[in-house]
């Protein structure tokens, strides 16, 4: 299979700045063996305005529309796409271009975080809090670009997840997300965790989109992302749930690797880890 790495420079969906520099960092080793596209976010002044629940919202959906179309010719070429982020924000553009292709997919949204407020629940109105919520299409402003179904919450699964907002739990709840939890990772393993994400995020689809958040792995061991949460998965959990997703290559149609922000990193740990998942997956999947 032909993989296209591409560079989603984007850092508007957070309030925290240098998640757009990382991307680049990621994909210099690869450069002249794998294509690689970027999109460059608007040179904008970046809104920090702590009432406003729609931060950036036109900067966002502009470089979203823009990811999108571009990875919608990707998949229409037969090829398999790799978005490193940026914040994660640029998934909606990602999941939604691959859903588009394929016709129905589940996914498996490996975070610390839920991301799964709208703009009626987030506090801050940071956009990359609301990206898994929106795919699932509950927030259109951010999918204006996006014509077409969108992910069913019967096969969207989080994995990870130990710092959800008390306002988007509701949401959860209410769309019976499953998610398995940082614990669930210690006390179960990763490989129980990920072949049990796979079959609920696979049942009755064509598929599952992968999306790797690098702040799911605690912060004492990868500090470079831009809004870190304590207790935190290890990096051999982290090898381990890259593994199952090498293990179940079959399923998945797509996938992103985001929120690598080299300006909150020490000494490259974070970078390294990164690194070493998308060897890892590109020479599995090649």
């Amino acid at each position: 299979m032909k993989i296209d790495l591409i560079e989603a420079n984007q850092d508007l969906g957070v309030k925290i700045d240098g998640a757009n520099e990382g991307p680049p960092l990621l994909t210099r080793p690869f450069a002249g063996k794998i294509a690689i596209y970027k999109v460059d976010k608007l040179d904008i002044p970046k809104d920090r305005e702590p009432k406003n629940r729609q931060k950036n919202l036109l900067g966002v959906n502009d470089f979203n529309k823009k990811l999108y179309d571009l990875v919608d010719d990707i998949k229409q070429k037969k090829e398999f796409p790799i978005t490193i982020g940026g914040d994660h924000s640029i998934a909606i553009a990602s999941a939604l271009a691959s859903l588009k292709n394929e016709g129905n997919l589940g996914i498996i949204w490996i975070d610390a975080h839920g991301d799964y407020n709208t703009f009626e629940t987030t506090i801050t109105g940071n956009l990359h809090g609301l990206p898994l919520a929106a795919i699932n299409g509950l927030c259109s402003k951010l999918t204006t670009f996006h014509n077409d179904t969108f992910y069913n919450h019967k096969n969207t699964v989080i994995v990870g997840g130990r710092d959800i907002d008390d306002w988007e739990m509701p949401n959860l709840i209410k769309d019976n997300i499953k998610i398995f939890t940082t614990d669930d990772i210690h006390k179960l393993g990763p490989e129980r965790v990920m072949a049990e994400a796979f079959k609920i995020a696979s049942e009755g689809t064509n598929g599952v989109h992968i999306s790797y958040d690098l702040d799911v792995i605690d912060p004492l061991l990868a500090p470079g992302v831009s809004v870190p949460a304590i207790s935190g998965i290890s990096v051999i959990e982290a090898k381990k749930i890259t593994d199952e997703i090498i293990k179940n290559k079959d399923l998945v149609k797509s996938l992103d690797l985001v929120e690598y922000n080299p300006s909150r990193d020490i000494d490259d740990k974070t970078q390294k880890i990164a690194l070493d998942i998308l060897e890892k997956v590109i020479k599995n999947f090649s």
